[in-house]
């Protein structure tokens, strides 16, 4: 085989190999992502309950199969991990495109269950899982203050 001919095949396995590579790198999925994350705390008051809220904006490329919401407080030094995550309350969540969805956590507290709560800052931890199965963990997405 001439020298001419040897490099000609070289030259292009690595075109071909750098524009598989590329193709690789451009079509591989993204991971879930968080945005407008938003948490509070509303104190019940008389007959009306207390509420904690979280909110945000989850996008995928392949859509958002779940949000599952996890409050505690941070002075309990919880450290909640991923697979603890997996086995919480879900927020429910509505698709405003093909990629994105807007989930909503909230939890009602009556009186009593209230006055035994930490006052204190508290932290909320998501898992958030797309639809092809990929999922992010985020330790701390949000923090509220629970006052006396």
């Amino acid at each position: 085989m001439s020298k001419r001919v040897l490099v000609g095949s070289v030259a292009g396995a690595v075109l071909v190999g750098g524009a598989a590579a590329g193709f690789a790198a451009a079509s591989a999925p993204e991971k879930p992502s968080l945005k407008n994350s938003s948490a509070g705390h509303t104190a019940s008051s008389g007959d009306s309950a207390g509420t904690f809220t979280f909110v945000t904006d989850v996008s995928d490329d392949s859509g958002v199969e779940n949000l599952n919401v996890l409050a505690w407080p941070t002075a309990s030094k919880l450290d909640p991990t991923e697979a603890e995550l997996r086995e919480v309350d879900t927020a429910t969540c509505r698709s405003t495109s093909a990629e994105t969805s807007r989930c909503a956590y909230t939890l009602k507290v009556t009186e009593k269950q209230e006055a035994e709560l930490d006052a204190g800052t508290w932290q909320v931890s998501v898992l958030a899982t797309a639809k092809d199965g990929d999922t992010l963990f985020v330790p701390s997405a949000a923090t509220f203050d629970i006052k006396r």
